[in-house]
């Protein structure tokens, strides 16, 4: 049995996040074979369940990876088997940090274990933004924290036109996020905020473990900083020839193609030949 934990933005999805015919044969043939299938993303569970559902993978063996490990979800099974939250005194301190900056900081609402809802401090662009692309409801709440009932599993930081303020903001809270949390970018306008003892590759060895798949025997694919902890975990990580030179050095392998044009389907069909 194979393990494949892929990225979905850039990695997967084409440029139309969509995946496609091709993609799609490959993922078909790859899960008949009696291998497991593992969709890792930054995006909310409820986000990584639609672009599964919409690609039509309804076959057994599918695992979500939401909100950069920080949830995973088996499919089989129809349930959460690992779930990592951030207590709320750190949403409402990371919160005050980001509000001195102007800065716009984000959470996800919980109800009856699912992340139902995007909390946001304000109707603003940076949200509309957003939910071009992540379908969630949104809900205005000057206090994130106080909107929510559970820890959530993670924050994002947004900043669609200024990328030194969420340095800034990475910089002023780096003291404080020690062993706290883990600040990551997974794209030149999210930083993605979680627990420190989560990530992509914390996920790729805990479903390693929990299925008895040596990790010789996993591959992970990714094009982001978000992805890098992933492709160092996993027996076989894979850069994508679109993602950024920072990514590929931490590769064993840069596959020929990008995402546009089924690179993924690509490589793995050459590695497992």
């Amino acid at each position: 049995m194979k393990l494949l934990f892929t990225d979905l933005d850039d990695t997967l999805l084409n440029n139309q996040s969509q995946v496609s015919p091709a993609t799609k044969a490959f993922l078909d043939e790859f899960l008949a074979a009696g291998n497991r299938l593992v969709l890792s993303s930054g995006r909310p569970l409820m986000s990584v369940m639609e672009v599964k559902e919409a690609a039509g993978l309804h076959q057994p063996g599918i695992f979500l990876s939401g909100s950069n490990g920080t949830r995973i979800y088996d499919c089989d099974r129809q349930r959460t088997i690992l779930k990592k939250g951030l207590p709320l005194v750190w949403v409402s301190y990371l919160q005050e940090q980001a509000k001195s900056l102007s800065l716009h900081i984000q959470t996800y609402r919980e109800q009856d274990g699912e992340e139902d809802a995007i909390i946001s401090p304000a109707d603003d662009e940076e949200i509309h933004y957003y939910r071009k692309k992540i379908h969630l409801p949104m809900q205005v709440s000057e206090d994130l924290a106080a909107a929510l009932n559970d820890e959530p599993c993670k924050m994002l930081a947004v900043s669609l036109h200024n990328f030194d303020k969420l340095e800034t903001f990475r910089k002023n809270i780096a003291d404080w996020a020690e062993n706290k949390v883990r600040t990551i970018y997974s794209s030149k306008i999210y930083l993605e905020v979680y627990p420190w003892d989560a990530g992509k590759g914390s996920s790729l060895l805990f479903l390693s473990d929990y299925l008895g798949v040596p990790v010789s025997d996993t591959y992970a694919a990714g094009d982001a900083d978000n992805d890098i902890s992933m492709l160092e975990a996993a027996g076989c990580g894979i850069a994508m020839k679109n993602a950024s030179d920072k990514v590929k050095a931490h590769a064993d392998i840069v596959t020929d193609l990008d995402n546009d044009q089924d690179g993924l389907a690509d490589m793995m069909r050459k590695l497992l030949n």
